[in-house]
């Protein structure tokens, strides 16, 4: 279906957020936050998403790996102490500068590109052995053919995308009931307008975001796999997971850093999903 996305609008949609993603460093960046001086001070400490997503990439030791919506950039360096050429991008200068901060302080060569997504091929110039998408980032894009397009760019022919994001069941649900019922009360497919928040809290860290309003779209794994397909990508693996990184209901129940449904609901809804996906080598 063809999409009618207001280009004045879709404008002050991207400040909001860009505003609202530079307001969040400050806190992300603090002591109860990402966790950068522990980071920073062991060579050899992953993030948990890296420690987790590494095993559907192997080795990357010597491969140019590009991380799209980079933020702080402790995802994208922990690629680089498993022995990547990493490439970061951003929309957030203020994120950027906190990443470009810890590479020096670990004495990694990384480069930090700050971009809109839907313009990275054209602010990289280069294509990647891997391209690489982390938690909580798509939901920020109104047209996920349109992403899928800038992925496919920046691969390199043979090359690999993995992603490993929130399901858009999880985006779709209430998360705020005094029950444990599991109700769809958001969008699941694509819209044309986003949803729109006023969040003075940020998933992680303590202090008030300065500019709280910020605007998100889901998108069905349907429209995600198709637009991959579509661009030219071939599946080579679909796993939907039972975990979260983060808390979203009120029920879930922590184990082992990461979040999970209680018991009887374990096997109801899937709360993330990842893709691997190769750029056929005869693409030029």
């Amino acid at each position: 279906m063809p999409r009618h996305i207001d280009e004045p609008a879709q404008a002050v949609w991207f400040a909001d957020n860009k505003a609202n993603w530079n307001a969040r460093v400050p806190i992300h960046a603090g002591p109860d936050g990402y966790g950068i001086e522990a980071f920073v001070a062991d060579p050899g400490l992953l993030t948990d998403v890296v420690d987790f997503d590494r095993r559907y990439l192997g080795d990357v030791h010597g491969l140019s790996l590009l991380h799209l919506q980079c933020h702080l950039g402790t995802d994208t360096l922990s690629w680089a102490k498993l022995g990547a050429n990493v490439t970061g991008l951003d929309f957030s200068d203020a994120a950027l500068a906190v990443a470009r901060s810890m590479a020096v302080d670990l004495g990694i060569n990384a480069r930090f590109v700050e971009s809109d997504v839907y313009a990275a091929a054209a602010a990289l110039g280069e294509t990647f052995d891997i391209v690489y998408t982390g938690v909580g980032a798509i939901n920020w894009l109104p047209d996920i053919a349109r992403w899928a397009q800038v992925v496919h760019a920046c691969t390199k022919p043979g090359g690999t995308f993995y992603i490993r994001e929130g399901h858009p069941v999880i985006w779709a649900l209430a998360w705020e009931r005094a029950d444990d019922l599991l109700v769809i009360d958001l969008p699941y497919f694509e819209t044309d307008e986003p949803g729109t928040w006023v969040e003075t809290e940020t998933y992680l860290g303590s202090g008030t975001v300065a500019h709280p309003t910020h605007h998100d779209w889901n998108h069905g794994l349907g429209e995600i796999i198709t637009a991959l397909i579509g661009v030219g990508f071939t599946i080579d693996l679909f796993e939907e997971h039972r975990f979260l990184e983060w808390k979203a209901t009120s029920g879930m129940v922590e184990r082992d850093g990461r979040w999970y449904m209680p018991e009887h609901q374990r096997d109801m809804v899937p709360l993330m999903y990842s893709i691997r996906a190769t750029k056929p080598a005869a693409d030029q």
